[in-house]
């Protein structure tokens, strides 16, 4: 696989499975989270052992590394300019990554083959060499093949957006539905993108029948991911059962449901705790508050009502997060009232209300 985050396996690696212990996360990753820590001198985290460390956990919605990794940030389209990537190292900051350069190019279609142009790509190997980064960052999603043509070019990680932001999501998942969507959504994501290393991944048989190169490791590696997305996707339907179970009971309750929604880092969370003096997660940080929180408010009249903190929105959002997030959004639209929560500071407030 190609252009993916350090933190492919953060949800995915929590789960009992092989496959995603050991193959899921894409090359030219940066390790596992041990060995991100051996790297950095820090004491490895054993499950269920108690650590006396008082490092922060990665976990946390204000967690970074204590080594960023540098990355140069790449943008293309019509008209473009510098702060159009303001959003893209945003994102990069929450992911860990440190922006050290931008590189821009004004087309009206990305190339087919390798999304910039050949003048581009030299422009972008020079500013990983001069800058020491360890990764190249793109505005927008791309397919395999050019993913695949600029790791072979540039001789660094590539990952575009679609990927730096289900990276986001599996740090701050933590609720078994939010992994679970999470998961989905990244091996949704990974299916189309694996990619396989000749004979040398074959695995051969013995016997009459069964020699030569026989079944590739990448097609076992694609059939086990399919048989994982299969399960999520019950396990997920499961959990909608159980949700709308709930929201069923209050709204046979006669209970308004309130809704807070949207851009990310717009305030949502902040408005929630000012509101019903709770504790929700606040970070001056993309996507800090992943999994929905719901807190009972009492009205200036008197009446009860419940109030909900979502997930933000984001431009570009991929896809795969939209159908993974499906009933989540649905409990947004079947609320009694919206609360559209958007800050009046950023100098994109319209398009962000837009989006």
């Amino acid at each position: 696989t190609t252009g993916s985050p350090r933190r492919w396996t953060a949800s995915a690696g929590r789960s009992r499975d092989p496959l995603m212990a050991q193959n899921g996360r894409p090359k030219g990753s940066g390790g596992s989270r041990s060995e991100r820590e051996r790297a950095s001198g820090s004491p490895p985290r054993g499950r269920g052992v108690h650590q006396t460390s008082t490092l922060e956990s990665p976990l946390a919605a204000t967690w970074r590394p204590r080594v960023p990794e540098k990355a140069v940030l790449v943008g293309v389209g019509r008209g473009i300019d510098e702060a159009d990537l303001d959003e893209l190292a945003a994102l990069a900051d929450s992911a860990g990554a440190e922006p050290v350069d931008r590189v821009l190019q004004t087309r009206q279609d990305p190339n087919p083959a390798t999304f910039i142009g050949k003048g581009k790509i030299n422009e972008v190997h020079d500013a990983v060499h001069r800058t020491g980064a360890e990764a190249v960052i793109l505005d927008d999603e791309l397919t395999p093949g050019q993913l695949r043509s600029l790791e072979e070019r540039l001789k660094v990680k590539v990952i575009d957006r679609t990927a730096l932001i289900l990276d986001i999501f599996a740090l701050h998942a933590r609720s078994r539905e939010g992994k679970a969507q999470v998961e989905l959504a990244q091996l949704t994501y990974l299916l189309p993108r694996l990619r396989g290393w000749g004979e040398a991944m074959s695995r051969l048989g013995g016997g009459i029948g069964t020699r030569g190169p026989g079944e590739t490791k990448l097609e076992v590696d694609r059939q086990h991911i399919k048989r994982r997305i299969s399960k999520l996707r019950k396990d997920l339907k499961d959990l909608a059962r159980t949700r709308d179970v709930k929201r069923s009971s209050r709204e046979r309750s006669g209970i308004p449901q309130v809704a807070i929604t949207g851009y990310t880092n717009a305030g949502k969370s902040t408005l929630m705790n000012a509101l019903t003096a709770s504790d929700v997660v606040v970070a001056n940080q993309l996507f800090a508050t992943l999994d929905p929180t719901v807190r009972k408010i009492e009205l200036p009249s008197g009446r009860a009502a419940t109030i909900s903190d979502t997930v933000g929105f984001v431009s570009k959002l991929p896809h795969e997060l939209v159908e993974a997030f499906r009933s989540t959004l649905e409990e947004v639209a079947r609320s009694t009232l919206i609360v559209h929560v958007a800050d009046a500071s950023s100098p994109d407030v319209i398009e962000q209300i837009d989006a």
